[in-house]
């Protein structure tokens, strides 16, 4: 079986208590946490593969473009 090379978005977030948190928008259900962004990058990388591994997954058709933060008063 031929390997391929994936590219996934990751999003990390960082909760009140210090801990990272990192998760796949493309995998439902794909996340991760750690104590600093090193471990959540490595913890990432291993819960997208047993998540590609643990079910049949079609890959996304749509290419990222970027992320803004967008500011608004209510």
């Amino acid at each position: 079986m031929d390997k391929k090379i994936h590219n996934f978005v990751v999003l990390i977030e960082q909760a009140p208590d210090g801990i990272f948190i990192a998760k796949v928008p493309d995998i439902t259900g794909c996340f991760t946490q750690g104590k600093n962004i090193q471990q959540v990058l490595e913890r990432i990388k291993e819960a997208i593969q047993v998540c590609l591994e643990a079910e049949e997954f079609e890959l996304p058709k749509m290419k990222f473009v970027g992320l803004q933060n967008i500011e608004v008063t209510v």
